[in-house]
């Protein structure tokens, strides 16, 4: 899957920050229902537009970040 296929971003749509193309739903919006234990169902109900695929993108976008940054972790 190429996540660019599902996600963009433009300063004209929410600031700027990355959404699920086509929607106004920001890919954190997605990533935080899942981190709340939300299905890909439930988010697809609750979002009009957004699609499992979309949602898998925004997993694979988040996943492409993780790649980028090293966080600290308290140990």
């Amino acid at each position: 899957m190429n996540w660019s296929d599902y996600i963009t971003v433009d300063p004209q749509v929410c600031h700027g920050r990355t959404c699920i193309k086509g929607t106004r739903v920001m890919v954190s919006v997605i990533l935080d229902n899942l981190a709340d234990g939300l299905t890909v169902e439930q988010i697809v109900a609750n979002y009009p537009g957004v699609t499992p695929e979309a949602v898998r993108a925004a997993i694979a976008y988040a996943a492409e970040l993780a790649h980028e940054r090293i966080l600290s972790l308290p140990t």
